[in-house]
């Protein structure tokens, strides 16, 4: 976050026409008896899925717990106008079928749950704290296995993916995420700013804890509390086990060494750590630590750009309140699960440290990792230039766009910045 000369408005942005004549579009559509109303209902859901692909094993039914509290907290208090309906009702479809596929590949291939998962370097830290930079700076180093941007928007490769194996047919996959990636951008093109990425940009493994209906994704679309007060009570390890499945689908299907270590990042992993503990007893963890005020404050911007795609009825003073609070309860479990850590498994890295001398720092955490930088300099150098070419405009927000204040924020999270020595931002943002 950098200090800025603009002022940034006291309101925060609102969203664009496009979204405003799909909502006209779909109503009409609705009236017209051209579209039906969409079905947000767990047996239509599933009873759908199943006719679509023919298949019947969704693997582990845990999945229908998480997913029958979020779709009663959507229909209670997420307000969706026609158009988020419609959207929600897609992203339901999607993952259901993709949980057929996934045990579709299992029983026809059941190498690829034998495939190892050793000592996955996962990064730790909240919303917008700079886990994405070290992330992709870690993934220009091909010793290492990663995600793909268009592999968390469709994790599971389609039936036909033998012929793509063989040379036969194109992965359909990535062209399906570019053209998502250009319908969000027509839905807001500050999407862009807040996270820059394209279909083959290292990713984030968050569409695989949404495999299970579980995770922040979804509260960070939609007014959902309940679903997410829900999810804050339970025991997250089915989620990471089924996770942890699909990585070794994405491993297979990339047909890469299972000797290489995966590269793993998403901020759910703040509230999960013990789960994710279980099911990588072996992880090396690299902690990012940001000023809060700018952890906070980004976090709800980025809250507020999603939300008011799929809601007329936002309020950023309730996007701000939630905000402070989920940052406040992932660093409270963050510090209590590193107690349980030996000190050697883990590192912390600021994020002002990275802005500064991003080289130095990853010196470092290769140190922590017992290995040579020099092979991955000239592709983490490519990323670094690379990203400033995705990155067009400074994503700029500010606490008091969401009801807060940088003294506010330093008060209930000063512990934090004091534990572990954490540099205090200006007050405009621009990261």
């Amino acid at each position: 976050m950098q200090a800025t000369s603009k002022p940034i408005p006291a309101i925060p942005p609102r969203r664009t026409r496009f979204i405003d004549g799909l909502n006209i579009a779909v109503k009409l559509g609705r009236r017209t008896g051209f579209l039906d109303k969409p079905s947000l209902e767990k047996t239509a859901l599933l009873d759908h899925a199943r006719h679509t692909t023919g298949l019947e094993d969704f693997g582990d039914p845990w999945f229908e717990r998480p997913l029958e509290v979020l779709l009663e907290s959507v229909a209670q208090e997420a307000r969706l106008n026609p158009a988020g309906e419609l959207a929600a009702e897609k992203q339901f479809h999607h993952v259901l079928r993709d949980r057929l596929l996934t045990q579709w590949w299992f029983a026809r291939h059941p190498e690829i749950l034998a495939r190892p998962l050793r000592r996955p370097v996962v990064i730790v830290g909240p919303m917008r704290s700079g886990t994405t930079r070290l992330h992709r700076l870690l993934a220009a180093d091909q010793r290492f296995s990663h995600m793909r941007s268009f592999e968390t928007i469709s994790p599971v490769p389609r039936p036909e993916f033998e012929e793509v194996l063989a040379g036969e047919k194109e992965d359909f996959r990535p062209v399906l995420a570019s053209r998502i990636m250009k319908v969000a951008r027509l839905a807001n093109p500050r999407t862009l700013s807040i996270h820059p990425t394209g279909p083959y940009e290292p990713e984030e493994e968050l569409g695989l804890l949404v495999a299970s209906f579980w995770g922040m994704k979804h509260e960070a679309q939609w007014h959902v509390p309940s679903y997410g007060r829900w999810c804050e009570s339970e025991d997250a390890t089915p989620a990471y086990r089924h996770m942890a499945d699909l990585l070794r689908l994405i491993g297979w299907s990339q047909q890469v060494s299972s000797i290489r270590p995966w590269i793993l990042k998403t901020p759910q992993h703040m509230l999960d750590l013990p789960a994710l503990l279980q099911v990588f007893p072996d992880a090396r963890l690299i902690f990012t630590h940001r000023d809060p005020q700018a952890i906070v404050g980004s976090a709800a911007s980025l809250a507020w750009n999603q939300t008011i795609i799929y809601s007329d009825h936002v309020d950023p003073k309730t996007i701000g309140e939630e905000w402070l609070r989920k940052t406040r309860l992932e660093i409270e479990r963050m510090q209590a699960a590193r107690a349980l850590i030996p000190a050697e498994r883990m590192i912390d890295v600021q994020y002002e440290e990275m802005d500064a001398d991003w080289r130095g720092t990853m010196e470092r955490v290769y140190r922590f990792l017992d290995l040579d930088m020099a092979p991955a300099v000239a592709g983490m150098e490519d990323f670094v230039e690379r990203s400033q070419r995705l990155k067009r405009r400074p994503h700029r927000y500010s606490l008091e766009q969401f009801g807060l204040t940088a003294e506010r924020v330093h008060e209930e999270l000063g512990d934090y910045v004091r534990r572990f020595a954490v540099p205090r931002e200006g007050q405009a943002a621009a990261g």
